[in-house]
């Protein structure tokens, strides 16, 4: 069991990646640069993308909508189509800035508020009617993984629902010559070679449905061909 100071250390440098990777993110989620695995690669993991946010199509529409880690922005231009209004909420002011011009571009800009926050250390200000996070949960170390689903019963209204995205443990997934994770942990490295290590844990889509149903959550959670795990589950 790690001791708190330590668990509070990795957390401080989780946000410090995510924060000096913001200019260098959408590499990953394109599959350019290190994370090219070739054409057939892309067009599975660009087709498996496409299966997913089709699900979020159809649980359309998503009335108020809580992004948590927005990210570079991925999946919030899709969320403010949807959505009567979207709150993005990101600890990273680097990645903020970039969804932010994402959805200026998308002409979706208006219909987003963005919070800068410490998602461990954060209260939601009201309740939603959809909370969504794509690519967070794994990064939500397994000690706070009680807490971290009694923050989002927190956000959702009545009725509300939470979709997600993850990934499926695929080393293909990672760029070239990634270290394999660990434990919890994954040891990144940046396009400049500094390295920081991050929470990374991977789930079993039938075994987190069932511990989310222990803890009050009924729903699906599922899983693309190869990449992801989706799920949209809500409280019981």
């Amino acid at each position: 069991m790690e001791t708190n100071e330590a668990a509070n250390q990795i957390l401080t440098e989780q946000v410090s990646y995510y924060r000096a990777r913001a200019a260098e993110y959408d590499r990953w989620f394109l599959r350019q640069g290190r994370y090219d695995h070739g054409a057939e690669h892309t067009a599975a993991w660009n087709g498996e993308v496409e299966v997913v946010r089709a699900q979020l199509r159809e649980r359309a529409p998503l009335g108020d909508t809580l992004e948590i880690a927005c990210g570079t922005g991925w999946w919030t231009p899709l969320l403010a189509q949807l959505a009567t209004r979207v709150t993005a909420v990101d600890a990273s002011p680097e990645v903020l800035a970039l969804n932010a011009d994402r959805n200026r571009a998308a002409g979706t800009f208006e219909r987003i508020g963005y919070v800068q926050a410490d998602l461990f250390d954060w209260k939601p200000p009201r309740a939603f009617d959809t909370v969504f996070f794509g690519f967070w949960l794994s990064h939500v170390p397994e000690e706070r993984f009680d807490w971290f689903w009694s923050l989002v019963a927190s956000c959702l209204r009545p009725g509300g629902k939470a979709f997600f995205v993850d990934n499926l443990p695929v080393s293909s997934s990672k760029a070239t010559g990634h270290p394999p994770d660990a434990d919890g942990r994954s040891v990144r490295r940046l396009n400049d070679g500094r390295t920081y290590t991050i929470v990374k844990v991977f789930y079993d889509p039938p075994q987190l449905q069932a511990r989310l149903a222990g803890l009050g959550f009924g729903g699906i959670v599922t899983a693309t061909d190869t990449f992801f795990l989706h799920g949209c589950v809500e409280r019981e």
